[in-house]
């Protein structure tokens, strides 16, 4: 038996003398399972030695008392977990657990002295119980799990925006399991395309979205809804992509159902659209099987947001373009057959065209726009209740201004769907009181223009007058200069 010094093992007279010859001649199984385990599965060594120890420490406890001071130690040598238990030496050992006898502790270690902390090995790690043994047995598990997910963060954290292929595995309340060959990452149930299936067994290839470092669920998440990932699959199809000469802009996406994706080139006998596409469409279908049938719209970018909206309504052809760049809002006028298609299914293309500039795109057909610009349809849409649609219904009902609709009845206006008798019966009185209110300001105009005329007459008339009198006195003085000559 030794003491223990400074809380190590005395090297010098902590050797137990008491393995036996076949230990020592070969590598325990416990070593031989540490080095498959760490080799196989990329584990630090040190830290599976660590959990044994710790799993064995609490198991030791359970086994012989929570008050002892007990030490494991793992003999890499040969292949051994020891157990220590230290107490202090007394003259008298009043708790088994904690102390010991001078006259026990001098048969241990004959120059052992009162005070010292003694300690000796205990028991074999065989007869700890089967609860122990069990108890063990959840801290080494769940320390290698902690040193699992430590080796998934530092494999893949340099991964994340790549795209990783995988095997389905299951599916887990909606959410899928994609085997990644090392461990199973998470491809959650919103970031999967709609109305796209999978089945377990199936390939998959998705963006690694994010790497957690600590979590009780999956450490990898997986997304094929987010734009990065359609733009990744074009880097992966098209070699000029990786040269650098062509360069995606922007993307927006409705996963599933349609996509747009805006590209350059830095030379200029280069075609980005082309490049993309491939020869017979065959890059871009390829990402498009990826995406089970997902429709892509490939744009080429520029600078000038005008010429930019031409190319993202495609295949809508663009008649006028008004730009406020401080508002950053595009008034994009269309003929009227190219009105639906300019919009989009539901609004679809419009609204990927404007996630794709950033800006907001207000699309008007060429006879809504020359509406807009008409007084008489600017009056009617002053009316309270009025929209631009409904305006367009009166039009094609003749009620062209406020002039004509004062003068119809409600019978005449209720053949308009959106409109009732209450409604109809407050348009004609407003209409009405607008026309009465326009032809005051009318009068008060004219009259001020009136006043205004005589006002400037007024000034003409006494600045003639003024430039008479002047001439009148020029004689004057000059018969007095001549005078004064004389």
């Amino acid at each position: 038996m030794f003491p223990r010094e400074g809380g190590e093992l005395n090297p010098l007279r902590g050797r137990v003398e008491s393995y036996k010859d076949g230990v020592k001649r070969m590598l325990s199984d416990l070593k031989r399972i540490i080095d498959q385990i760490s080799r196989d599965r990329g584990f630090d060594k040190a830290l599976l030695i660590e959990a044994i120890e710790e799993a064995v420490q609490s198991a030791a406890r359970k086994k012989l008392g929570s008050r002892r001071d007990i030490e494991v130690r793992y003999n890499e040598e040969y292949g051994e977990v020891e157990i220590f238990q230290f107490r202090i030496v007394v003259e008298e050992a009043l708790d088994e657990q904690t102390e010991i006898a001078l006259v026990e502790a001098l048969k241990l270690d004959p120059e052992v002295q009162l005070g010292d902390e003694l300690g000796e090995k205990m028991i074999d790690i065989t007869d700890l119980g089967r609860i122990a043994a069990q108890s063990a047995k959840q801290v080494i598990i769940h320390k290698m799990k902690d040193a699992e997910r430590v080796v998934i963060y530092d494999m893949f954290k340099d991964r994340v925006g790549e795209v990783v292929s995988g095997i389905v595995q299951r599916f887990e309340r909606g959410n899928m399991i994609v085997n990644l060959g090392r461990t199973d990452a998470i491809l959650p149930k919103d970031q999967q395309i709609p109305k796209r299936s999978f089945k377990q067994g199936d390939r998959i290839r998705a963006y690694l979205k994010e790497v957690r470092q600590t979590s009780r669920e999956s450490q990898l998440i997986l997304s094929r809804t987010c734009d990065d990932f359609l733009e990744k699959l074009f880097n992966m199809e098209v070699p000029e992509m990786t040269e650098g000469i062509v360069r995606v802009m922007g993307v927006s996406r409705e996963p599933g159902f349609r996509a747009k994706i805006a590209v350059s080139s830095s030379e200029g006998d280069v075609d980005p659209v082309g490049a993309c596409v491939g020869m017979k469409g065959s890059r871009v279908q390829n990402v498009v099987q990826e995406l089970q049938g997902e429709r892509i719209d490939i744009v080429t970018w520029s600078p000038d947001p005008a010429k930019y909206v031409y190319n993202a309504l495609a295949p809508a052809h663009v008649s006028m373009v008004r730009v406020d760049e401080d508002a950053k809002s595009l008034l994009v006028v269309v003929p009227n057959d190219q009105l639906s298609l300019a919009i989009g299914r539901q609004g679809q293309n419009v609204r990927l065209a404007s996630r794709l500039l950033g800006w907001r795109i207000d699309v008007k057909s060429e006879q809504r726009y020359a509406n807009l610009e008409n007084k008489e349809y600017q009056s009617l849409l002053a009316l309270r209740g009025v929209d631009e649609a409904l305006a367009d219904q009166m039009f094609a009902k003749g009620i062209i201004s406020i002039t004509i609709l004062a003068e119809k009845n409600v019978d005449d206006l209720t053949v308009i769907r959106a409109i009732d008798d209450e409604f109809g019966q407050a348009l004609i009185e407003e209409a009405k009181a607008n026309l009465i209110e326009g032809e005051e300001t009318e009068i008060e105009e004219a009259e001020k223009r009136v006043e205004t005329e005589k006002n400037d007459t007024a000034d003409e008339m006494e600045a003639e007058s003024a430039e008479s009198q002047d001439l009148e006195s020029e004689p004057e003085v000059s018969s007095i200069l001549i005078d004064e000559e004389k």
